[in-house]
């Protein structure tokens, strides 16, 4: 009884109570002008037991479906689907308790439903583009996306209708589904949510470069082993790639256990490494320039 609110305990009271009194009538009043009594007795049962029942298997699904997050994502559009399915199962019951054929009504469901569908152009597009997104597995609740738009953040929420985004800077962004669907998305965390975190330096022309990435590859280590979100066992590495115009410069390759752990990690490789390099006299340059003026000989 742990998923059971007090508002579905008073659907699922209030429906026990008007299904005893769809059964009591008959034993009280025998009387042909109570059966419409009787009849929206059962219909308030019904409708009672459909919400109940809507709340209640989304609060079970909601709780349990972490276990099962890899399948099927905990998201809202989910939730929505399991309520639409009740409320329709529902509606059909209710109608047969209430004598009406269901066969006629589904036959101009199909008639209606195409105006409908015309009409909800947009919201139905954003429905189905909701579903491919879940389905395609390329999203996932929790993921840090980058849009070709520019926005970019966690993904919180799929719903319906949209999708929610939180940004690092705790905004919210709202996209419809459909939006993102048309969208150039670069994805942080898939196929893993581990990534290579890249920092240039350059260093003097002066400079032994065996020490430089021989002390570079020990700070690195150190930042591996001790700075949280950091993979411990990552070989840090460095790779020279340019003379530039004052500097020899190189990029050290280390690695993040997630998106956001990079920036903590930057930010200690840094400061340790500015120590370390002061410690062991290796030079970062200022940017220089050096020009020649050619003097000019008079007769």
């Amino acid at each position: 009884m742990g998923n059971v609110r007090k508002r579905d305990l008073l659907f699922f009271i209030s429906g026990g109570g008007f299904l005893f009194f769809y059964f009591s009538l008959p034993l009280f009043f025998q009387f042909k002008l109570l059966e419409a009594l009787r009849k929206t007795a059962l219909s308030l049962s019904i409708i009672c037991f459909t919400l109940f029942f809507a709340d209640f298997l989304a609060s079970v699904f909601r709780k349990k479906v972490s276990s099962l997050k890899e399948v099927l994502p905990p998201t809202s559009l989910l939730e929505h689907l399991i309520k639409i399915l009740v409320f329709v199962i529902g509606a059909l019951v209710l109608l047969r308790s209430l004598g009406i054929s269901i066969t006629p009504a589904l036959a101009g469901l199909g008639i209606g439903g195409l105006a409908v569908a015309l009409a909800l152009q947009g919201p139905l597009a954003n429905f189905f583009s909701g579903i491919h997104l879940l389905l395609s597995k390329q999203i996932r609740i929790g993921d840090y996306i980058k849009l070709e738009t520019g926005e970019e953040g966690h993904i919180i929420d799929i719903t319906w209708r949209n999708t929610t985004i939180k940004q690092l800077s705790n905004n919210i962004v709202i996209i419809p589904n459909s939006k993102l669907a048309s969208l150039i998305i670069v994805n942080y965390d898939q196929p893993e949510k581990e990534l290579s975190v890249l920092i240039s330096i350059g260093i003097s022309y002066s400079s032994d470069l065996e020490k430089v990435e021989r002390v570079t590859i020990e700070v690195a280590k150190e930042v591996m082993r001790e700075v949280p979100g950091g993979v411990p066992e990552f070989e840090p590495f460095v790779r020279y790639h340019s003379f530039g115009e004052f500097s020899i410069n190189f990029t050290v390759i280390l690695r993040a256990k997630g998106y956001t752990d990079q920036f903590l990690i930057k930010h200690e490789f840094i400061k340790r490494l500015y120590r370390r390099y002061r410690e062991e006299g290796i030079e970062i340059p200022f940017p220089i320039r050096v020009i020649y003026l050619k003097e000019e000989k008079h007769e």
